[in-house]
């Protein structure tokens, strides 16, 4: 059965049963009637998925794996921040009237500074130094950047990826072909984790994979730490739902090998198939 499944149903159950309850607190989310959106929490959650056995897809409901691409191309590889570039309507509640989002996610990743007797932006050196500086351990980017906090529609949740090398596979084993291994580590200030953890596994599971492919490695480990990793109240009733389903074997993936420029890759060459799952959810309330 998915590893991914494993795991979700994991950290759930142990939010439910050990979890802290912010009921009664003040809370800054509200649902749509205005009511307070408390949650039970955990804090400083750790999964870690071995990209290199499976793809780490949720089959309990089914993830929108190119939909969530799309938005992590939004951010990584249009670096935009208005919701006019962007498929689905995710970001809607939180853009203006030129359907910018403010100076929020894709618009810190087009941020030039100078880097090597140049000017590069974050993506850009991500890449540079995979080709150059692959064992560097200041492989990394950020989004939650202080001075522009002010005029972000929404803070950033997954704010940081930090990139790292290895010769050997998360088993220990050596690829068969020589190449190295990309490992990453994703940091999360805070998660929805009905209404985004898998969405987000998945975005950035694809993104190492495109990393790991336009710099001649192979992808390893996603670790993905969050800090505040919670289930809304009214939520609470679904996941109890969701962790008692069937579950299926991870749906294979691969992306089209001829693609060797990260600014070349589109969902369409996203290849997935074998993807068996429960009955989605629908009408999930979304604590604004």
């Amino acid at each position: 059965m998915s590893l991914a499944d494993q795991l979700f149903v994991k950290m759930c159950s142990d939010i439910l049963d050990h979890g802290c309850s912010t009921e009664g607190e003040k809370v800054r989310p509200h649902w749509e009637d205005g009511t307070p959106a408390y949650t039970i929490k955990s804090f400083g959650v750790v999964n870690r998925y071995d990209l290199s056995k499976e793809f780490p897809a949720l089959t309990l409901r089914r993830t929108a794996i190119k939909s969530a691409t799309d938005e992590m191309l939004w951010i990584w590889q249009k670096k935009s921040n208005n919701i006019h570039d962007l498929k689905s309507h995710i970001w809607d509640e939180w853009a203006d009237e030129n359907g910018s989002i403010g100076k929020a996610y894709g618009y810190q990743m087009s941020v030039k500074h100078a880097y090597k007797e140049g000017m590069m932006d974050q993506v850009d050196r991500v890449l540079y130094d995979l080709k150059h500086n692959p064992y560097s351990r200041r492989i990394m980017t950020n989004l939650y950047v202080h001075q522009d906090l002010s005029e972000m529609h929404l803070y950033p949740c997954a704010y940081s990826m930090t990139f790292n090398v290895t010769d050997k596979l998360p088993d220990g084993s050596v690829p068969e072909n020589g190449r190295l291994v990309l490992n990453a580590i994703l940091n999360q200030r805070s998660q929805d984790i009905l209404a985004a953890n898998n969405w987000n596994v998945v975005q950035y599971a694809v993104l190492v994979h495109m990393m790991a492919q336009v710099s001649d490695m192979v992808p390893g480990e996603l670790v993905h730490v969050i800090a505040d990793a919670h289930i809304y109240d009214r939520h609470i009733p679904l996941i109890r739902e969701l962790i008692g389903r069937e579950q299926h074997p991870a749906p294979s993936f691969s992306l089209n090998p001829e693609i060797r420029n990260f600014y070349d890759f589109t969902t369409d060459d996203l290849i997935i198939g074998d993807y068996v799952t429960g009955p989605q959810i629908t009408n999930i309330p979304i604590a604004v």
